[in-house]
């Protein structure tokens, strides 16, 4: 049975703490441009369909009922219920538009709707937008597709979860970050126990086949006994799976990020320090980790991808699913058809007047190349799996791998040396030392990475 055990080196992590890229996807969202148009992106699907395969869509609801200060996702913060309106008009055209341009033999395996706040829609939006989807693409009515979505417990209320479940929904993540009051006053989330627990034994009761817990760690007055008693609070009701994200603090790229005051900040030794209890809390807890800030039970079906050597990562994360191609929908976000990346634009004007005019609201994109599909799938191996087979790639890209990463495995010998890895003459082999520095071993076979400012990316840890 592959090893999913994860060993802490402080002197590791000091030696690779440096910045890059999160990898899902290769290239990264960094060289999307806008010289891909939608004419481009209906090239695509075309390709995809007569290709086939099944599909996995996202939806992007931007609205927040107040503002996180520490959040760097694509939202609008408002009070106004009303402003979800007209938006919700122009993604259900979006969702006809692209709808009609796949083959509806097409099944949609994933769904997720994520944000902003999902539910910040009423529950009759949350219908009509159901409604539409199952309109022009083609869900599972059996319950075994993967369907999900991301969910502040502050902004469900009565029958809510009970609703979800009823629309097809049966994967929910939760949205906490930390239960400490000070913390919370910090970064503007007031939230109970009471209030996050209560959707979670909603959605156990309803039958959601998988729960999640967000927590971040890094955030203002955080100590390390703080966080290990949220973490112990949490433990104590069993999620099936953690995300615990280390906050970046990039005020410059991100402006509400300007209202926590960084003298508050645990400094980069006590972020590994409550880093390094969470990995002994969850590991004592039964726990395994599966990588980039994900841990979960032995038997839920992420770890169990992974020891079969199956797991995929793409926008949303970790997925079992990486035979879909993604279809992003609503403002920001990012998809994959084909062998292209593609972008919606931004801001609400813009989706309005280009889906008035029956255009795709696509404002940049990439297609991938030979080189761009080989790296991405070195690099998506590695970050899923821990390992690398080398027959496996030269197989699948007609390459000899020695020869065509000559440069790359001449450069992961102190990787080597120091105990993050080994390389043999049929593949790689990511050591318990070298997990927490996945991103770090990934960032070698990144022929893109050399041209850009690190500052651009977080920290690895």
């Amino acid at each position: 049975m592959m090893d999913q055990s994860l060993k802490f080196d402080v002197n590791l992590i000091h030696r690779y703490d440096k910045a890059g890229p999160r990898y899902t996807s290769y290239p990264t969202a960094l060289e999307l441009h806008d010289g891909f148009t939608d004419v481009d992106y209906r090239q695509h699907i075309d390709k995809s369909n007569q290709a086939g395969g099944p599909l996995s869509l996202y939806f992007h609801i931007p609205f927040c009922d107040t503002v996180c200060f520490y959040c760097a996702c694509n939202k609008i913060v408002t009070k106004n219920r009303s402003h979800a309106e007209p938006y919700l008009k122009n993604l259900c055209k979006e969702i006809a538009l692209q709808g009609d341009l796949f083959d509806a033999s097409r099944v949609v395996n994933q769904l997720h709707w994520g944000g902003g706040t999902p539910t910040f829609l009423s529950s009759a939006q949350m219908r009509e937008l159901m409604a539409v989807t199952r309109q022009h693409f083609t869900l599972k009515d059996d319950d075994t597709g993967e369907y999900s979505i991301e969910v502040d417990p502050r902004e469900t209320h009565t029958d809510t979860i009970k609703l979800l479940r009823e629309l097809g929904f049966n994967r929910i993540s939760l949205g906490l970050q930390d239960f400490d009051i000070d913390v919370q006053k910090a970064v503007n989330r007031i939230q109970t126990e009471e209030q996050t627990f209560r959707v979670l034994a909603e959605a156990r009761a309803e039958g959601f086949r998988s729960t999640n817990i967000d927590l971040i760690y890094g955030l203002p007055l955080q100590t390390v006994e703080s966080f290990s008693r949220t973490l112990d609070m949490v433990l104590a009701v069993e999620p099936d799976r953690f995300s615990i994200f280390n906050y970046a603090h990039m005020p410059n790229r991100f402006k509400t990020q300007w209202q926590i005051n960084g003298a508050d900040l645990p400094s980069a030794d006590v972020k590994l320090e409550i880093l390094q209890r969470v990995g002994q809390q969850l590991t004592a807890a039964g726990y395994v980790y599966i990588g980039m800030d994900h841990f979960a039970k032995p038997d839920d079906e992420l770890a169990i991808a992974q020891r079969e050597g199956k797991l995929y990562r793409n926008f949303q994360g970790y997925s079992t699913h990486s035979d879909c191609d993604l279809v992003g929908m609503g403002i920001t976000s990012i998809g994959r058809v084909g062998d292209a990346y593609s972008q919606n634009v931004k801001d609400l004007e813009s989706y309005q007047q280009l889906l008035s005019q029956d255009k795709l609201p696509v404002f940049k994109g990439v297609e991938l190349d030979a080189d761009d599909k080989l790296r991405g799938a070195v690099i998506t191996h590695l970050i899923c799996n821990f390992e690398l087979d080398f027959l496996a790639i030269e197989t699948a890209y007609g390459i000899h791998f020695g020869d065509y990463f000559a440069k790359e495995l001449d450069a992961l010998k102190d990787m080597q040396t120091d105990g993050l890895l080994t390389v043999s003459t049929t593949g790689i082999q990511v050591l318990s030392a070298g997990r927490l520095l996945i991103r770090n071993i990934c960032m070698v076979f990144d022929k893109y990475l050399a041209q850009k400012q690190q500052q651009q990316f977080s920290k690895v840890i």
